[in-house]
């Protein structure tokens, strides 16, 4: 959808790949990176709460755009970085289950996981994102974090494992949970990820992130253990300063750097229990931090999108298909839903709507926020007739059909 709400939405020679190291700098405000990785400035996004953290998006990205509904700025690796952070740790008294699968060694590990996993480019008018994405299916099916590819115009994957590269499809993606499914295009006998159960790990138990760190195109790992189960983290872009809050994150020492984005969180045995998507390791491995503190979107959590893209029906938060374009950004109004930005030659220019507007129906259902619009927006797609009814800054009232456009993911 092109309409921005005022809420949002870091090659691997499998063996001894290079460990990032930690860092030793404790600061009232943290900075915690999102995994993907463009070139340019990155963005940052302010963290409160119980931690008050400031951190960063780990993709790496190259400039910033904010046309399209709930979508942050792109650029090196800019995704929603925790803003509130509400750490739940469960009962850990029970020792955990006996492993189904041989616990691997480091270089084990690698060799096992590096041939799973893609580089991934998003390109977008301005902007260029590099994340890391997870293979599903021998055919080419990939998740990864959503502000990866959010906004992107195209995009691409190489394999770590063989150096090919493929244009890719987004098949559909969850701003609130930052999850992505892709298809890359022509793809056959991929080697798919070993998906594991998140609810099994337990406090202390060692993990692995691995990804595309900093964009650099080759895959680099980086240990730790696992510290917290449950974090809430409210999100907050300084882009727009919209906000999104996630839930039931796994919190790990590890240093996920930009260009992790979208990569594998796996335990001893090579398993992908989550999704790497924010963390507090600085670009420069000569500054670390003290202690690094990472999160994951857990893999359950993850696959419910995936089922969800696979079964070709969008909800309420998941979009499937094509992204449906009205060419505004909208906050919350008393009346409404406030425009505060009109696409140039988009469809809602085109039917007369300004800045300042506020939209206050939808195809005759009154809308009382700007979250309502986005929610009945995902069940629209491309093609589809709209009709509105806006207020302009004079208070006169406006009725219009609105064929909406294809636009890029937001």
């Amino acid at each position: 959808m092109f309409l921005a709400l005022a809420h949002p939405y870091p090659d691997v020679n499998p063996g001894n790949l290079p460990q990032r190291p930690t860092r030793e700098t404790v600061k009232n405000h943290r900075q915690l990176k999102l995994c993907d990785a463009g070139s340019g400035s990155s963005n940052f996004l302010t963290v409160t709460g119980s931690r008050t953290l400031r951190l960063t998006v780990v993709a790496v990205m190259t400039a910033a755009a904010t046309l399209i509904v709930g979508a942050p700025t792109l650029g090196p690796a800019s995704l929603p970085v925790p803003a509130a952070v509400s750490p739940t740790v469960p009962p850990n008294s029970a020792p955990p289950p006996a492993p189904t699968r041989p616990i691997l060694a480091p270089d084990q590990l690698e060799r096992a996981v590096v041939p799973t996993i893609v580089a991934i480019t998003s390109d977008s008018v301005t902007t260029s994102t590099a994340g890391t994405g997870i293979i599903l299916t021998a055919d080419g099916l990939v998740v990864t974090n959503h502000h990866v590819i959010v906004g992107a115009t195209a995009v691409s994957a190489r394999s770590f494992d063989t150096g090919t590269s493929y244009e890719a499809e987004v098949l559909g993606y969850d701003a609130g949970t930052d999850i992505a499914v892709l298809r890359l295009a022509d793809a056959a006998n991929l080697t798919p990820a070993t998906i594991g159960d998140h609810t099994n790990i337990r406090i202390g138990e060692p993990v692995t992130a691995i990804g595309n760190a900093e964009g650099d195109g080759a895959a680099v790992s980086a240990r730790g253990a696992v510290t917290g189960l449950e974090q809430v983290l409210t999100a907050r872009s300084t882009a727009d300063g919209s906000r999104n809050r996630l839930d039931g994150m796994i919190e790990v020492n590890a240093a996920v750097r930009p260009g992790d984005s979208g990569g594998p969180l796996v335990d001893d045995t090579g398993a992908v229990i989550g999704i790497n998507t924010a963390g507090n390791a600085e670009s420069d491995p000569a500054e670390p931090v003290a202690t690094p503190r990472s999160y994951a979107v857990p893999i359950d959590v993850a696959m419910g999108v995936v089922d969800q893209v696979r079964s070709g029906t969008s909800s309420d938060t998941v979009r499937v298909g094509p992204t449906p374009v009205l060419g505004v950004t909208v906050t919350d109004h008393a009346r409404g839903a406030e425009v505060l930005w009109v696409s140039l030659w988009g469809p809602a220019e085109d039917a007369g709507m300004e800045v300042g507007d506020v939209i206050t129906t939808m195809d005759g259902r009154r809308i009382s926020s700007a979250q309502e619009i986005t929610a009945m927006m995902m069940q629209r797609g491309p093609g589809d007739t709209i009709e509105l009814g806006w207020i302009d800054r004079e208070g006169a009232v406006h009725t219009g059909r609105i064929m909406l456009e294809e636009g890029p993911p937001n």
